[in-house]
C-alpha cells in the first residue's frame, strides 16, 4: 500500500509533510465535516515565548458543513497577524529572508474565498520549496474507512499525541530559540524550512 489519505491543512506540521515524501501518491480529504481546533485551519511555530498557534478565521458555519465549503472570514486582518507573528519568530533564523519572497503574497495579495483553496495554493508552493513531487489528488466523496490507503486523517491532528503515528520519526534539528525553550516537535513545516532551508527534505 503506497497512498495516504490526508486531512487538507494550514502549513501543515513536519510530520504532515513526512507523508508526501514517504508515499508515491497522496489524497486529500475535502468532504469531511471540518473537526475544530485542528491543522485544517491552523499551525504551530515556534515564537520567542514558545509554541504559538496561528489560527485562520472561518466564516460563519454550521455543524455539518463539508469542509471543501468552509469560507475564510476576512473581518480582520488576520493574514498581516499572522505574518508579523512569522516574522518575529523566523526572522533570525538562518533561512527566513531566502524564503520569505515565497510566502509575502499569501498574507498580503492572496485572499482565497475558501479554506480549502488558500491551504491548496501554499501546499503547492511548499513541495515546489521542498522539491518534492506534487503527488496528490482530492476525494470525491466521503468515506469513513479506505481499505486502500493509510488513513491519517485524525491522526495527525494536535489532539493526538505523537507517537500514535508509528510511520513518523521524530529527529531534533536547530532552532532559533530552543535554547530559552528547548527542542519543539512536529511544529509547521516552515519551522523546519526557515531552520534548515534544502535540507529540509533530507530531514523528511
Amino acid at each position: 500500500m503506497n497512498l495516504a489519505l490526508l486531512p487538507s491543512s494550514y502549513l501543515g506540521p513536519v510530520q504532515y509533510f513526512q507523508k508526501f515524501k514517504n508515499y508515491s501518491n497522496c489524497l486529500i480529504e475535502h468532504h469531511e465535516h471540518l473537526a475544530k481546533q485542528t491543522y485544517r485551519s491552523r499551525c504551530d511555530i515556534y515564537s520567542p515565548n514558545g509554541r504559538l498557534t496561528l489560527s485562520i478565521p472561518l466564516a460563519h458555519r454550521n455543524k455539518r458543513q463539508s469542509m471543501k465549503d468552509v469560507k475564510i472570514s476576512y473581518e480582520y486582518n488576520w493574514q498581516l497577524l499572522h505574518w508579523r507573528s512569522l516574522e518575529s519568530s523566523y526572522r533570525r533564523s538562518p533561512f527566513f529572508e531566502y524564503y520569505e519572497d515565497d510566502f509575502r503574497p499569501f498574507y498580503h495579495n492572496t485572499k482565497s474565498e475558501y479554506l480549502i483553496d488558500f491551504n491548496d495554493e501554499m501546499l503547492q508552493m511548499l513541495l515546489k520549496l521542498l522539491k518534492l513531487k506534487s503527488n496528490y489528488s482530492f476525494t470525491n466523496e466521503y468515506h469513513k474507512t479506505y481499505e486502500n490507503a493509510d488513513d491519517y486523517r485524525t491522526l495527525i491532528s494536535p489532539k493526538e499525541i505523537i507517537t500514535a503515528d508509528t510511520t513518523f520519526e521524530l529527529k531534533p534539528y536547530f532552532q532559533v530559540f530552543e535554547t530559552r525553550h528547548g527542542f519543539i516537535e512536529n511544529l509547521s513545516i516552515v519551522d523546519l524550512l526557515f531552520n534548515q532551508g534544502s535540507r529540509a527534505t533530507d530531514y523528511l
